[in-house]
């Protein structure tokens, strides 16, 4: 029964963050020019999904130079979405490819750091 519950919870983490509804979901980076230097936290829950982001946003000269991905809940395969960090702070946007196969991940990514430079 025990190994049932396991598989069960691991197939529907795999699932949530694979999913292809998530298209949706957009996010975009506020004004920077009013931003003053500092970290900033942010977070989101996907909806629909056991898929939770809480991160750091750290400014500097208003740009985006770190982002510290605090807790991430998901499968395995969702965890590949936090190279996704990389892709926002070299293009200095939240309009970047999502990484294939952890969408949902990659989604909430975005949003939590949206919401932290809200």
């Amino acid at each position: 029964m025990k190994i049932f519950f396991v598989l069960f919870i691991i197939t529907l983490l795999t699932l949530s963050c694979k999913s292809n509804s998530f298209a949706e979901i957009k996010a975009s980076l506020p004004d920077m020019s009013e931003k003053s230097d500092g970290s900033y936290r942010g977070s989101y829950v996907l909806s629909g999904s056991p898929v939770k982001v809480v991160l750091d946003v750290t400014i500097q000269n208003k740009n985006i130079v770190a982002i510290n991905i605090i807790d991430h809940f998901c499968s395995p395969i969702g965890k590949k979405a936090e190279k996704i960090t990389g892709k926002i702070i070299e293009q200095q946007s939240l309009n970047v490819d999502v990484i294939s196969g952890a969408t949902g991940s990659s989604k909430a990514i975005l949003k939590a750091v949206e919401n932290a430079l809200q």
